[in-house]
């Protein structure tokens, strides 16, 4: 049994607000480096000839790298040798997140009550999935999400019938629905399987895999390239403003289902797909 302090959690989980928020993981920016060479349109390059000075400004200046800080969404995988104590975890969360938004001067977009609508004042509380897991180790996974993209979310309740063509005929009808209000270029993450809340929460899950990085499953991986291409094709571009790089990854988690449905839900983030993790 391994016993971790909860400050310690509030110290990690402060740090990757603010780091997440200031400076776009490795991955995502080798992406947007490759899309903008791969963009066939004279305004599409452009716009990623923008992003990537908005990137670099924000590392260097030390500022966010978009003006929606997004709200915190965590997953935290705890090993079930772990033992907390100096208080509650959540609390501890919380305190974090609280200290990154305030001393990292980033927006607080929170409000207390859905439709009293008085913002919280520290970007609190967050939205904290947990999952346990062997071992003496805790990892945590921070994606602050802004709401132009979340908004454009969609969860489809197909027939199994409907069968792989149904899945991505709704993927890609949903990034046509949302065209530019998600800030393309976007990252599609997509859950397919299990039940309502299920597919949503895979979906989320989705946009922090590297990207680049395709299902170890091999249908699956055909999926997403498949899907991805069909992105491309529609033409919606960089910033909505017309192109050939509409997307630059979609990922796709799947769990096993019951008979008689097949949930998919399509979570899209922005170029500003913010992702970090820390193990303590």
């Amino acid at each position: 049994m391994r016993t971790i302090d909860v400050s310690e959690i509030t110290k990690a989980v402060k740090e990757l607000c603010i780091d997440a928020n200031y400076t776009l993981s490795p991955d995502m920016k080798e992406a947007i480096c490759k899309a903008g060479q791969a963009e066939e349109s004279d305004l599409g390059k452009k716009i990623f000839f923008q992003l990537e000075e908005n990137l670099r400004i924000a590392e260097k200046d030390n500022i966010p790298i978009c003006q929606d800080t997004g709200m915190a969404v965590f997953f935290i995988n705890i090993g079930q040798d772990v033992h907390f104590e100096g208080g509650d975890l959540t609390d501890a969360i919380n305190e974090g997140v609280r200290q990154g938004y305030t001393e990292g001067y980033l927006r607080k977009s929170v409000v207390k009550d859905p439709l009293i609508r008085e913002n919280t004042g520290d970007n609190t509380p967050a939205v904290i999935h947990y999952n346990i897991v062997p071992g003496d180790k805790v990892e945590i996974t921070i994606a602050p999400k802004g709401f132009g993209s979340e908004n454009m979310s969609r969860v489809f309740m197909l027939k199994p019938a409907d069968g792989e063509e149904g899945v991505k005929d709704a993927v890609v009808q949903a990034v046509k629905d949302a065209g530019p209000n998600a800030c393309p270029p976007m990252v599609v993450g997509v859950g397919v399987g299990g039940t309502f809340e299920k597919c949503a929460i895979m979906a989320k899950e989705a946009l922090t895999r590297k990207t680049g990085e395709h299902s170890e499953i091999p249908y699956v991986a055909d999926m997403e390239k498949e899907i991805l291409d069909r992105i491309n094709k529609t033409g919606i571009g960089p910033g909505g403003l017309g192109g050939t790089v509409t997307a630059l990854a979609v990922n796709i988690n799947t769990y096993p289902t019951h008979i008689a449905g097949l949930p998919v839900a399509v979570n899209i983030c922005c170029h500003v797909n913010r992702h970090r993790s820390v193990v303590v």
